[in-house]
């Protein structure tokens, strides 16, 4: 009797955790209008000065810490726009809700919060009544 191995991820993009690609992922035009600077929350640049181009199977992508993906970016990227390009694309992805983290939030955040974060003003409040799920039929061990 042999056992087969499940199927390995190795790497996580934004595309196998959405089920497909993003149009701003394509189209440069699609991020050109994102304004960098509002959409940085309370004027803190730091997080953003992080984000950078790297590449992510020989593909330049943007890394999305929420959801602890990679944006591919299937675009060409102008000479000496790369980070400015990377932070817009995220920044997009962000704004969106497209942000698999972004997505857990309603059900999983623990405390009132902004369901897409500080880069979307008037975002609705989500975690204000959160409760511990349960799986059905679990009875917690006695005595505990």
């Amino acid at each position: 009797m042999s056992t087969k191995e499940p199927e390995k991820i190795v790497e996580i993009d934004a595309e196998y955790l959405a089920g497909r690609r993003f149009s701003y992922q394509e189209d440069i035009a699609e991020i050109e209008d994102v304004d960098l600077l509002a959409a940085t929350p309370g004027e803190d640049l730091n997080w953003l000065e992080d984000v950078e181009l790297l590449e992510e199977e020989g593909t330049p992508a943007v890394f999305d810490r929420y959801s602890n993906s990679f944006i591919r970016i299937y675009f060409p990227i102008p000479e000496g726009r790369e980070d400015e390009i990377a932070r817009k694309v995220l920044v997009k992805h962000l704004q969106s809700g497209n942000s698999y983290g972004i997505q857990l939030k309603e059900k999983h955040t623990k405390f009132p919060q902004p369901e897409l974060g500080p880069w979307v003003e008037g975002s609705q409040t989500v975690g204000t009544d959160w409760r511990p799920s349960v799986l059905e039929g679990w009875e917690p061990p006695e005595g505990h």
